[in-house]
């Protein structure tokens, strides 16, 4: 199975929550415990089981291209 994570850009987060509402493993969570400099509440990628695949869902729905994804392929995949 595909392996995955994503980055936040806490300078373009705006605290939709868009990400949250399409992501298949329920991985993203607003942080509440700190603010953009804007002063949202960014979304982060909480995956301690590592269950993220990179699909990049929350990626293509994020309206301000706040979200890096990064996706891991298997060595025999690679080609």
């Amino acid at each position: 199975m595909a392996k995955g994570r994503i980055e936040v850009s806490e300078t373009l987060c705006k605290g939709c929550e868009l990400c949250t509402a399409v992501c298949p493993k329920k991985v993203i969570h607003m942080a509440t415990d700190r603010f953009t400099p804007k002063g949202y509440h960014p979304a982060a990628l909480v995956d301690p089981n590592g269950e993220c695949t990179g699909c990049a869902i929350c990626a293509v729905i994020c309206p301000d291209a706040a979200i890096t994804v990064y996706r891991w392929v298997p060595q025999g995949k690679a080609a």
